[in-house]
């Protein structure tokens, strides 16, 4: 696999994480209050995304992995 190419497919995982994070954030009942759950459960969009709260975490663990070990490939073990 080219440099250029693990660079990229870093950076790409790397901006996954971060969506990761923000999915999970937003739709986890234990960040926010519960008044604000209830509040946003009342949209039809937001109970679809509050719904897939797991699936988000799966792309985060999985995006988070395959991040740690490609780095770790290409910059090594300090």
């Amino acid at each position: 696999m080219s440099h250029v190419l693990q660079m990229r497919l870093l950076f790409l995982f790397g901006v996954t994480n971060l969506c990761g994070i923000v999915l999970v954030l937003f739709s986890c009942r234990c960040i926010f209050s519960p008044g604000f759950i209830s509040q946003m459960l009342r949209y039809k969009w937001y109970k679809k995304y509050y719904q897939r709260h797991c699936f988000y975490w799966w792309v985060l663990i999985v995006s988070a992995v395959l991040h740690t070990t490609l780095a770790f490939w290409i910059f090594g073990i300090p």
